[in-house]
């Protein structure tokens, strides 16, 4: 009888001791362990933090400061979800998409003056300038290093000039205007040219034409001077004048112009009045920085101004420019178009009434 008991007792323990297990991993499975009971700070799936461009390396922020405003007063737009860190990371050039792809050789020209139609310069390392009185010259995967005003200046009454992938920079201090390197690429003549993939310093008004196609360019690094006059020289990553009989095209270029306003910085797009009105320019998917205004718009004579898709960067200034990203433009011209132009952090630009 006494061991029936206590096996019964030893029975009755087994099955109280099971019961609590149960119970135990039934609770686990059910609420304490739930996902949903406890959440994480950072839910599967969320989106990273981003910043805008300031310039230098970001550093995520959880709570970054308010953006400045892009427009022409008023409050400043919420920023959108498309926020651009640098333009090599967001697709535009940089030194690793432009200048020459082929090993060089070093020819010490001076002012070469180029005078026979079709001549194709390749693997060039120019210590010199080009001067250009011929028909469809090409100049492809060379640099040249100028102490001259100018890089390569094609002269008036020829075209078909070609210049791609060559890296185009200048002695700082030299050339006859008191160092004043101005031009990378002139274009003097009456027609088109193309400037493509090409890596662009030193140089005051990088880019000068009033027709031409500049496309996946990366201008950059221009050094303030003083003429002769003893004034800081204005300086442009593209600078057209006006007055042009053809099309200008700017597209894809990252066009940078760090300049500071008082040292003479003017644009990292310039389209001036200067000598005659402007008309049939884009400008379209660039990335601009710096200036007194990254871009002047023409004026209130411009007409047949496309402005589409371009990145108003803030790497040198919360405006873009110094003083906002965009001046001189004219609403109501014919055909001027104002489209999808955006800061790096993704805020809309508009530019004053």
């Amino acid at each position: 009888m006494t061991r029936n008991r206590r096996r019964l007792g030893a029975w009755l323990l087994a099955g109280v001791v099971l019961a609590v297990v149960l119970t135990l991993y039934d609770a686990d499975r059910t609420g304490v362990s739930d996902p949903k009971a406890a959440p994480s700070a950072t839910p599967t799936g969320a989106a990273p933090a981003t910043v805008p461009a300031t310039g230098g390396t970001p550093s995520p922020s959880a709570t970054p400061p308010p953006p400045p405003s892009a427009g022409a007063g008023g409050p400043s737009p919420a920023p959108s979800a498309t926020t651009c860190t640098s333009p090599g990371a967001c697709g535009y050039p940089d030194a690793n998409s432009t200048g020459p792809r082929i090993g060089l050789e070093r020819h010490d020209t001076g002012n070469l003056s180029v005078k026979k139609d079709g001549t194709v310069i390749k693997g060039w390392d120019i210590r010199g300038s080009l001067d250009i009185y011929a028909d469809d010259v090409t100049v492809i995967d060379s640099r040249i290093t100028s102490t001259n005003w100018w890089g390569i200046n094609l002269r008036p009454g020829f075209s078909g000039l070609k210049v791609l992938h060559t890296t185009i920079t200048a002695v700082p201090g030299k050339g006859p205007d008191n160092g004043g390197v101005n031009y990378a690429v002139s274009n003097m003549g009456g027609s088109s040219i193309e400037v493509g993939w090409c890596d662009i310093s030193v140089f005051g008004n990088a880019l000068s034409m009033g027709q031409g196609d500049l496309h996946d360019n990366y201008v950059h690094d221009l050094v303030a001077f003083r003429n002769q006059g003893g004034e800081w020289q204005h300086t442009d990553a593209v600078i057209s004048g006006g007055g042009n009989k053809g099309r200008l095209t700017v597209r894809h270029n990252t066009l940078l112009n760090a300049t500071p306003v008082d040292k003479g910085a003017t644009a990292a797009v310039g389209l001036f009045a200067d000598t005659g009105v402007v008309s049939s320019v884009i400008v379209e998917d660039n990335w601009l920085a710096g200036g007194a205004y990254a871009l002047y718009g023409g004026g209130p004579g411009a007409t047949g101004i496309r402005v589409t898709g371009n990145v108003f960067s803030t790497q040198y200034h919360p405006a873009s420019g110094a003083y906002g990203p965009v001046t001189a433009w004219n609403a109501g011209g014919a055909g001027n178009v104002w489209k999808d132009n955006r800061m790096s952090d993704g805020r809309p630009v508009e530019p004053a009434p």
